[in-house]
């Protein structure tokens, strides 16, 4: 039976950055994947530039750079334009790839096609055998991970992205708020290089999965977007944060509920707690300093999202109140980020 110092589940962007500095710092880790392809979760593949930078993404790996984002409601339109790129999308497959390119290159063991199958103290039962853990085990199995499981962490604020892309590159990346059709959510168009991404995110607890789809569709044709013929791709997102520190097991990005609940980001917050979590890991007497700035954003994200699950016509007209806010820059657009 093989022995690691670190098991991590998952080699998403959160897991493999954790494995990448767990190595760094000389342990052993394994890294268990149950895909055959890293990165192929559902998303729209935005990140804030200024994040990209503080992660040391390599440029190569950005598909399209934004300064002006497009923000529109049934009532107005607001180009806000900035002096550098605002946002980022990225191609979460080519992410992967270079990810798991750096955490094997750092001494990492990836195993694709294993799936998890069962916790019992420090053993893992995976399709491909036991493994053990001597110091750590980290769930990075997004939204409905069975390492949350274990720990009897229930799960009650989910979010439910839908997704198409599309040939060709969009010219502006939009936001389409619009509560009378996606409720707390939106509506988004996010082109990459050869791609668009469009699709919509709500809070399944006031959408289902199959009504944002039709909404979705709806949306599309009112604005020429044929989406005909193309496969609807979805996926969850858990904004239920109770925790990520429960030594020896920790949790990361979807799997702690990092994500934003009021739109969904969470590349970014993936790969910060799973920094994080490695440093806890050799170090448990450091701070989270970043991590503790980004769970303060998270959380106003959720209370605007809990605001905006209100009454339709007050909620669209504050709604409107906040577009107007950025036009006339009383706010920064970093409201909309979990940066």
């Amino acid at each position: 039976m093989e022995t690691f110092d670190v098991i991590i589940i998952g080699a998403g962007p959160g897991g493999l950055r954790c494995a990448t500095v767990l190595a760094s710092h000389g342990l052993t880790v394994l890294v268990l994947e149950r895909k055959e392809t890293i990165g192929t979760k559902i998303c729209a593949g935005g990140i804030p530039y200024h994040a990209l930078r503080e992660l040391n993404i390599p440029t190569e790996l950005h598909e399209a750079n934004f300064s002006d984002q497009l923000v529109i409601t049934p009532w107005q339109q607001a180009r806000l334009r900035f002096a550098e790129p605002i946002i980022t999308t990225v191609n979460r497959e080519r992410l992967g790839a270079w990810q798991a390119a750096e955490a094997r290159l750092a001494g990492v063991t990836i195993r694709k096609n294993t799936t998890a199958l069962s916790i019992n103290n420090y053993f893992i039962n995976t399709t491909s055998g036991r493994v053990t853990f001597r110091r750590a085990l980290v769930g990075a199995d997004g939204s409905a991970s069975m390492v949350r499981r274990h720990l009897r962490i229930g799960t009650s604020q989910i979010g439910a992205g839908i997704n198409y892309q599309i040939p060709g590159q969009w010219p502006d990346m939009e936001w389409h708020l619009d509560k009378m059709r996606f409720a707390s959510g939106y509506a988004w168009i996010f082109p990459h290089r050869d791609t668009t991404s469009i699709g919509a995110y709500a809070d399944r607890n006031d959408l289902s999965a199959a009504t944002l789809n039709n909404r979705l569709l709806a949306w599309a044709k009112d604005h020429d977007i044929n989406l005909n013929g193309l496969q609807a791709q979805a996926a969850t997102i858990n904004f239920d944060y109770r925790g990520w520190n429960f030594n020896p097991i920790f949790l990361v990005g979807d799997a702690a509920g990092l994500a934003s609940g009021f739109t969904g980001e969470g590349i970014y917050p993936a790969i910060l707690s799973g920094e994080t979590v490695a440093q806890a890991i050799v170090n448990p007497k450091r701070q989270p300093a970043r991590l503790n700035q980004l769970l303060a954003r998270q959380q106003t994200h959720n209370r605007l999202q809990k605001f905006y699950t209100g009454n339709k016509v007050v909620c669209q007209i504050s709604l409107e109140m906040l577009v107007l806010a950025l036009r006339m820059k009383l706010i920064g657009f970093d409201v909309l980020e979990m940066y």
